[in-house]
């Protein structure tokens, strides 16, 4: 499953590949317009790609993560 920023933004933290996670965990946190919104776990995945990293800028529609779902 493809992660895709929904704003224009700088990542400010990332989780780390290979981390097992959650829905409701962050899995990238953009800063924008000095607020912080995290792009979070909608299901129970792995964080398998990461495709930015700490202080790169992003915009709408920039590809982020790469998740491998995972059953419960």
């Amino acid at each position: 499953m493809q992660i895709h920023s929904e704003m224009t933004g700088t990542v400010r933290k990332t989780a780390e590949v290979g981390t097992h996670l959650s829905p409701g965990d962050p899995i990238v946190i953009i800063e924008s317009m000095k607020m912080e919104i995290p792009v979070e776990a909608e299901a129970p995945a792995t964080l398998s790609t990461l495709h930015v990293s700490e202080g790169d800028p992003v915009n709408d529609g920039d590809l982020l993560a790469v998740l491998d779902p995972t059953t419960p």
